[in-house]
């Protein structure tokens, strides 16, 4: 296949699907943990049956229940119900200091689902795909940010794009009884029991228009090709194992990479409440920096997220990446959204950084040095439905505190702004 061939084929399975789709609540279906729980209407008494204590995030990971489910634009096809979802989102992005820059770029994500109930279960059939390999191979700016290469160079104060396949993969559940499930999730584009729900699927940064500057503490291996997981999910409680390719993507970012399960994860997680998801996770992973040949990486995380059912959302998360060899580092992360009125919405991130990646020249005399940098970002978003679709304006201002080590590099008070115009088409009524 070529690229005008898988160009089309993505544009044509987001923008044509919905056209002959119609809306509908999705509450209980493709983006909610229905392990154990009954199906949505009423039950034997006539009552409404309870909120579920999660809800599915990225990958199999479960976010709280109260968040739940994307609603997108559906179809019944036979004994199929197929979702279709997504944002697109244009942006500007100015950085101050030596090592700012200025962008207009767009970011996308569109989502095509199938999803069927059985008799012994549920079969899932899940695709996710981006535009952003259109985007320059450097990305858009993000201060501190690191991870992944353009032409060969590490990436430094840049959010790389995302690969146009980001989801290849089936999920079949077996039932277990009447309050278990037992699962099996993988494809050639997946992602392993390894983390929180990837940032682009939280309600804790639903609006927010920059990725993480800890992403590759925290999700990045929300895009893996290769992943196979299995695991045991209750109303309450999931315990989950995978094996994954370690290796991160690289530069060609139209395709499908070859596929190696040489690394290991494993994730349990707890769901109290609705308003509660607990996560702690572990995982071997095998080479994943083309630039750092030879090392492998031991990540743990830890995240509690929370939503409210009333607009607010929130995470706080640690993560302890080791590298083998080398030294460990960590990263702290809180986010959250708060949808004030049906109209107007406030977000924000905090983050701490321990990262050695800073300045990848071996000549350079902080070449491998460690240095703990912090973000703090706020921003607002004034969302406009228009029919099925929501259109969210807004803008996110970010300031950092860092090592006066750095000031040379990147100034003595580096800040940065986002301006951005959304569109989601999985728009909550």
């Amino acid at each position: 296949m070529n690229n005008r061939f898988l160009l089309a084929f993505a544009g044509s399975l987001a923008l044509c699907t919905p056209v002959a789709a119609q809306e509908m609540d999705h509450a209980h279906m493709d983006h909610m943990d229905m392990s154990g729980m009954d199906m949505p209407g009423m039950d034997h008494s006539g009552h409404t049956p309870p909120q579920p204590a999660s809800a599915s995030g990225s990958g199999t990971s479960l976010v709280p229940g109260n968040e739940g489910a994307m609603h997108g634009l559906h179809l019944m096809a036979g004994d199929w119900m197929v979702m279709a979802h997504g944002t697109v989102s244009t942006q500007y992005t100015s950085v101050s200091g030596p090592r700012g820059d200025d962008k207009l770029y767009v970011t996308s994500m569109a989502m095509l689902t199938g999803e069927r109930e059985t008799g012994w279960g549920r079969i899932q059939l899940r695709s996710m795909y981006s535009l952003e390999p259109a985007m320059d191979a450097a990305g858009y700016p993000n201060l501190f940010a690191t991870g992944e290469t353009a032409r060969g160079t590490p990436l430094v104060d840049r959010q790389h794009p995302h690969d146009l396949f980001m989801e290849l993969a089936a999920r079949v559940d077996f039932n277990l009884g009447s309050a278990a499930r037992l699962f099996v999730y993988g494809g050639p584009v997946g992602e392993p029991a390894l983390g929180p729900a990837a940032f682009m699927m939280r309600g804790s940064s639903r609006y927010n228009p920059e990725a993480p500057i800890a992403h590759h503490w925290f999700d990045s291996t929300h895009i893996t090709y290769g992943v196979v997981t299995t695991g045991i999910a209750t109303p309450h409680w999931q315990i989950e194992g995978s094996a994954f390719r370690g290796r991160e993507p690289d530069e060609r970012r139209w395709n499908i990479e070859a596929t190696a399960l040489d690394s290991w994860s494993a994730r349990l997680s707890w769901t109290p409440s609705p308003r509660w998801a607990v996560q702690a996770s572990y995982g071997f992973i095998h080479q994943p920096e083309s630039t750092h040949p030879g090392e492998n990486e031991r990540r743990f995380t830890t995240s509690l997220a929370f939503a409210n059912a009333k607009g607010l959302s929130a995470i706080a998360a640690f993560s302890a990446k080791k590298r083998v060899p080398g030294a460990t580092l960590t990263a702290l992360l809180a986010e959250a959204n708060w949808d004030m009125t049906r109209t107007d919405s406030l977000f924000g991130r905090v983050e701490n950084v321990n990262n050695d990646e800073l300045f990848p020249d071996h000549a350079s005399p902080l070449h491998d040095s460690a240095f703990r940098v912090t973000k703090l970002q706020l921003g607002y978003a004034r969302r406009v439905p228009l029919g099925p679709v929501e259109l969210a304006l807004g803008a996110a201002v970010s300031a950092y505190a860092k090592p006066a080590a750095l000031t040379a590099a990147y100034g003595r008070h580096p800040h940065a702004i986002t301006v951005f115009a959304r569109f989601n088409l999985d728009r909550k009524h």
